[in-house]
């Protein structure tokens, strides 16, 4: 089955943070402070994407206080954070909704994620990924994280199926 003949199947997305909602960058402010820098480019596509019942996971290792608010400003509620073991979460979010493997596009970038990504209908990765993470992937992103690389495959996603472009995009 093609690239674009498992899109279709698509009703859920699972993504990792670093590197993927953000570039891998933590910068290091006075007083031991750090930040990330996120998209709006994503953010967008994922309102658009909650907004059409599709549904949004996000598993990763890290806790920052500052990523938790923006998952969950942006509507996201499955959300693990400190989590070192990603495929149990993994199977949770797909008991919670009853999904099928199939019925998930997963992105991640780094070791980690690799055995979600393997079981997962289609997986994803920006180009700023691992080594080990590209070779699995059935779908590298031409877009590095934190620039846009989870729209694009919420928008591939939407577009195949006819959910991207309508009359609900002004509203967003």
């Amino acid at each position: 089955m093609s690239h674009l003949e498992k899109l279709k199947n698509i009703k859920a997305f699972v993504f990792d943070v670093d590197g993927v909602f953000t570039d891998g960058s933590v910068y290091l402010l006075p007083e031991g402070n750090m930040c990330r820098v996120m998209n709006v480019l994503d953010g967008f596509a994922v309102v658009k994407a909650l907004k059409k019942k599709y549904k949004i996971c996000v598993i990763t290792g890290g806790d920052d206080p500052m990523v938790r608010h923006r998952i969950h400003y942006l509507g996201i509620t499955d959300y693990y954070a400190k989590v070192h073991h990603k495929l149990e979460k993994f199977e949770e979010f797909k008991t919670k909704y009853q999904l099928q493997n199939e019925e998930i596009l997963t992105m991640g970038d780094d070791i980690p994620d690799i055995k979600m990504m393997k079981i997962s209908g289609i997986s994803a990765c920006p180009p700023n990924s691992v080594a080990e993470v590209k070779e699995i992937s059935d779908y590298i992103s031409p877009i590095y994280g934190g620039k846009g690389a989870v729209r694009d495959v919420i928008e591939q996603v939407m577009k195949v199926q006819g959910t991207w472009i309508d009359d609900d995009t002004q509203s967003i």
